[in-house]
C-alpha cells in the first residue's frame, strides 16, 4: 500500500521560509519523478514544481521561480520543497504526487500523476 505523507506547512508571516516534506512508502521511490502541487480556496490545483527520479531535472512555475527549490532524497523515500521569501499569494493546501517514469524527467501535469498525498497547508499571513 502506498502512501504519501505531507508535513511541515503552517502559518508564517510574509517573507518567511517554510519547508514542506514528503515521506513515501509502499513504492520504489527512485522509479519515480515527484512533483508538489497547490490549491487556493476556489482556486484550480496549480502545478508548483516537479523533479525527475534522479534528481538532475527541475521545473518550476514562473509565480515560484527563485523563491522555491525542489529536491529529493532518494535514500530516505522523502521529497522536500524550500520555499522562501512567502508572500500571501503562496497560501494554499500543498500536495506531493508520484508519477512512475521509465526515463529521467518530470512532468507538470497533474494527470499523470498515480500517487498523491492528504496535503498540508502553508498560510502566509501578510
Amino acid at each position: 500500500q502506498v502512501q504519501m505523507v505531507e508535513s511541515g506547512g503552517g502559518l508564517v508571516q510574509a517573507g518567511g521560509s517554510l519547508r514542506l516534506s514528503c515521506t513515501a512508502s509502499g513504492l520504489t521511490f527512485d522509479d519515480y519523478a515527484m512533483g508538489w502541487f497547490r490549491q487556493a480556496p476556489g482556486k484550480e490545483r496549480e502545478g508548483v514544481s516537479c523533479i525527475s527520479r534522479s534528481g538532475d531535472s527541475t521545473y518550476y512555475a514562473d509565480s515560484v521561480k527563485g523563491r522555491f527549490t525542489i529536491s529529493r532524497d532518494n535514500s530516505a523515500n522523502t521529497l522536500y520543497l524550500d520555499m522562501h521569501s512567502l508572500t500571501p499569494e503562496d497560501t494554499a493546501m500543498y500536495y506531493c504526487a508520484a508519477d512512475r517514469t521509465l526515463g529521467d524527467y518530470c512532468l507538470t501535469s497533474s494527470a499523470v500523476y498515480l500517487y498523491w498525498g492528504q496535503g498540508t497547508q502553508v498560510t502566509v499571513s501578510s
